[in-house]
Order: C-alpha cells, then sequence, then structure tokens
C-alpha cells in the first residue's frame, strides 16, 4: 500500500464518504444527508502491525446515516478517564467522539471538515471545539467552531486580516481569546532556495484572536522575520508544489501549532525543523533545533518534521517528532524536552514510542490529568496512552485514514437533537426498533414504546444501552418511538414517533 504524502491527506480532509442506507424497510425519525465525496485515500498500515489484515467495512446503522471506521482497542491496564476525541479522515465522520472499545459516541452529523477536535474551556465551561473548512495545497481554508454540552454552536471564529483560518491550530487561552495560524499565497523571489524570482509561496501567519468580538490582539507574518533558507524543502522537490503559479505555491514554512506563554508564543514550523519563541512585539527572541538553533541540543533530543509543539511545567516543552517524511527514514515519537533557556541547552526527558509507529504527517502529544501521556500518531491512524514511565496501557488503531490530533477528555453532553428510530418489519408478529442518539453520554438504557396511533402509544420493552445503537425485538405495531432513560431510569429525551 503505498504511502500518503502530508499535502495529499490535508487535500483529503473534509470530505466525507455516506454510509450505506440499512434495509429498503427501515423507516426513520431523523437523517442527516452527507455528500459523497472522491473515492478515500488509500489507508496507510500501521509499522506497529506490518502489512496487517485488510481494514473492516465503515460501521453503518439502520437508525441513522452516519458511518464511522471501526477502530480497534488494546489495553493492559486502566487509561486516564475520559472519551477519545478524533478526526478520522476518509470515512464519513471527520469528527468522532468513542469510549475505550473505539465505539462511536459523537459523529460530526453533517460532513463538515473537521480537524482538531477536543474539549476545551471557555468562560469556565468545558465545551467541544474544532476546526472546520476545506483543506487545500497542505493547509486549510476555515473558522475555528466552539460547541455547549448540547452540541449547539455558541461561536465561530476567523481568523482576521483578509486571510482565513488554518486546520492546523485552534486553541483558547484563559484571557478568551483564540490562536490561529493562516496561510495566504504572497509573491516572493524564491532564488535562494533554488526557485523563481517571481514566484508563489505560502506566507504563514499567527493571529491571537477575541472570540467575543473577532479583534485581531496580535498578528505576525513569517516573511517578517524567518529567512527562506532556514527551510528544509527546496521549491524542486515537488513540481505541484514548485512556486511556478499561485495554485503551485510553494511552502517554505508550514506553520502548524501554536502555544501561549506569559512572555510570547512558542511556534512550530515543520519545514524549518524550528520551535521559535516569539515575543509579543514579533520579534524572534529564540530558535530550537533547525539550522540556526540557539541551543545545544543533546544526544537522542534532535526533532525533525514535527507538530503539537507545547510550553509544560518544569522548564518541559513537548513535542510529537514525526522524524521523517516522504523518501526519508526514522520513526516517529511523543517527546519530552527539559529546555534550559538560560544556559540554552536542550536534553530528552521521556521518549515516547511504540512498535515504529511512523506519522509522516500529523500528530499529537497531550498531558493527561492522571499524569499519563496520549500520543496521536498521524497519518499512521493510530493513537497510544502511555503511563508516566512510557509504558504503553492503551491503544486505538485503525482511526481512518488518520487523524490530525487525537485527544483524551472527561465529556459530559445532552444533544439538543432529538434521539433517532427506525423500525424493521419481521417476516411475522415480531419487527425490529433500533435507536441512538448521536453525542448523548449519559443513556443507561432505552424504553420502546409502541401503539396503533402516536396518541396511544405504549412500553413494549425496556433495555440495557448496548453501544451507539441499540436494539430489540418487539411485536409488530404501526407506531413507534424510542425514550433514552438515564442511570436512574429518568427520561433524557424521546424520539419522534414513527409510522413503520
Amino acid at each position: 500500500m503505498r504511502n500518503l504524502s502530508r499535502r495529499h491527506i490535508i487535500q483529503g480532509a473534509g470530505l466525507a464518504v455516506f454510509g450505506a442506507v440499512a434495509g429498503a424497510t427501515a423507516a426513520r425519525s431523523s437523517v442527516f444527508p452527507l455528500p459523497a465525496s472522491a473515492s478515500a485515500a488509500t489507508p496507510t498500515p500501521s509499522p506497529a502491525t506490518g502489512d496487517g489484515p485488510t481494514l473492516p467495512p465503515d460501521r453503518t446503522f439502520v437508525s441513522t446515516k452516519l458511518t464511522t471506521p471501526h477502530v480497534n482497542v488494546w489495553s493492559s491496564s486502566p487509561s486516564a478517564p475520559g472519551f477519545l476525541f478524533a478526526g478520522p479522515m476518509g470515512h464519513g465522520s471527520n469528527g468522532l467522539i468513542m469510549d475505550n472499545q473505539g465505539h462511536p459516541v459523537w459523529l460530526e452529523p453533517t460532513g463538515a471538515g473537521v480537524t482538531d477536535l477536543r474539549v476545551q474551556t471557555y468562560h469556565g465551561e468545558s465545551v467541544l471545539t474544532y476546526w472546520s473548512g476545506k483543506g487545500t495545497g497542505g493547509h486549510g481554508e476555515g473558522v475555528g467552531v466552539i460547541k455547549d454540552s448540547s452540541y449547539r454552536t455558541i461561536a465561530q471564529v476567523s481568523a482576521g486580516d483578509g486571510v482565513k483560518a488554518d486546520l492546523h491550530e485552534f486553541t483558547l487561552t484563559q484571557r478568551g481569546t483564540a490562536l490561529l495560524t493562516a496561510y495566504p499565497t504572497v509573491r516572493r523571489d524564491l532564488s535562494a532556495l533554488g526557485g523563481r524570482t517571481d514566484g508563489y509561496m505560502y506566507d504563514c501567519h499567527v493571529q491571537e484572536v477575541d472570540v467575543a468580538t473577532g479583534t485581531v490582539l496580535f498578528a505576525w507574518k513569517a516573511s517578517d522575520h524567518i529567512p527562506l533558507d532556514e527551510s528544509y524543502v527546496r521549491p524542486s522537490d515537488d513540481s505541484s508544489a514548485d512556486g511556478s503559479t499561485a495554485q503551485k505555491a510553494f511552502d517554505p514554512y508550514h506553520v502548524n501549532a501554536v502555544d501561549p506563554r506569559q512572555d510570547g508564543y512558542l511556534v512550530s514550523f515543520r519545514h524549518t525543523h524550528t520551535i521559535y519563541l516569539i515575543d509579543k512585539t514579533g520579534a524572534v527572541v529564540w530558535r530550537l533545533g533547525g539550522k540556526r538553533s540557539d541551543f545545544a541540543i543533546g544526544d537522542g533530543a534532535a526533532f525533525a518534521w514535527q507538530h503539537d509543539v507545547r510550553q509544560r511545567a518544569g522548564g518541559v516543552i513537548s513535542v510529537f517528532d514525526n522524524h521523517y517524511k516522504d523518501g526519508t527514514t526514522g520513526t516517529s515519537r511523543g517527546l519530552l524536552l527539559a529546555v534550559d533557556e538560560k544556559q540554552r541547552t536542550a536534553a530528552v526527558k521521556l521518549e515516547l514510542a511504540r512498535g515504529g509507529h511512523r506519522g509522516n504527517a500529523m500528530g499529537n502529544v497531550q498531558f493527561l490529568d492522571n499524569g499519563h501521556y496520549l500520543v496521536g500518531w498521524g497519518s499512521d491512524p493510530s493513537a497510544t496512552e502511555f503511563a508516566a514511565d512510557g509504558t504503553p496501557v492503551f491503544e486505538a488503531t485503525g482511526i481512518g485514514n488518520g487523524s490530525y490530533r487525537v485527544y483524551r477528555a472527561p465529556w459530559t453532553a445532552q444533544p439538543e437533537a432529538l434521539p433517532d428510530v427506525a423500525a424493521i418489519q419481521g417476516n411475522g408478529s415480531a419487527m425490529q426498533i433500533f435507536a441512538s442518539w448521536n453525542g448523548a453520554t449519559e443513556v443507561a438504557s432505552w424504553r420502546f414504546l409502541t401503539g396503533e396511533s402516536a396518541s396511544t402509544l405504549a412500553e413494549a420493552v425496556v433495555v440495557k444501552r448496548t453501544g451507539f445503537e441499540t436494539t430489540a425485538a418487539v411485536a409488530v405495531a404501526p407506531h413507534v418511538a424510542a425514550a433514552a432513560l438515564d442511570a436512574k431510569g429518568n427520561v433524557l429525551a424521546t424520539s419522534a414517533v414513527i409510522a413503520t
């Protein structure tokens, strides 16, 4: 199976494939029609399992047309609390919350392009956030989305100054702002890298935007501060991105992470292999890694093609070290660096690796509240949770064709939308009823209701919830509905009544 380049993977983000509709005799209370897409890209097999078996068909359901990948899980000891949050590419749902068995909890229902799905805090409340838009040329153009615990959109955040928010970063800060990146195309002399004197390139921007007002509070662009010759890529490397036209814009920097500090911002450039500290005036304070590093890099601490750079407590900087791209060698890892900014040294504090996972694009490292770490392997469609000493304790594989980042977090939600219900007639006096409630986290059981009319429904059976979709056999009736019950038997919500 062929490797996917970062550019081709990102170009595939935002496409959703709809699943097969179960049975022509199935009736539904609500269905979200997803747009058909171009064929999904061929998934890259995980080196952790060799070539491995062919991935099973996507999960499909009777009560909804939503689809999701079959995710496999492994565990050796308890993981941190919470669900997993991912953006699987090429398998229907580009935004996915799932439990520790790999079963879906929430599938983004519209087919919109989604990256960086996670739980963040806004005005003291837990919110669901993600970037949504169109992937193009190794980046994206869209907006940041904030949803409350009923999945209502409470804010959309756009970049300012005439540029569009890129898919690589949507981080909320404690001051009610969002950090964004952007990739506007500009004319530039590329001769320093062997390119055209009148070429086209992506000039990476970093912005801090007030969520409530949309005011741009900080704006920075790479070309004002970073010489092109810091890049490890050349226009001649890729004829589809050689800078000869605006449609083939060259990408010398490739910004992919911004993290706030008291004294400014940490910014990661994949194509310069460098982490930059930028102060609040926009000046570059120091460079860590790359061709012009201000730090002495200890044994094993060098990184390359990195993603998801974050400032941690105690002088630690975490990095997802992709460490290779197309045509190069290396094994990816989560990397915790002990960084002494006074002595200008960087050393390995902890390395998080497993089974030869290689993510040539994307990826992240998350610090969990119980001291564990979660590593998303990006284009290698897997995520691994490690104990504090670096021992693997949990792994999910088959997350679509890859996921930009993967997170774990507690999340409690009751959707504004009603549950979905469907019925399939049997050959005799029985029929099968199916129920689901996309995004609900507190459903313990389902009460199935049947009757001669919508006004005469009565309880037919109560069954324990058995995953995203629960089913039960009942006597044939002209009308059915489903009520979601919590652990105490209280009704959380009831579906619309459907005719069978």
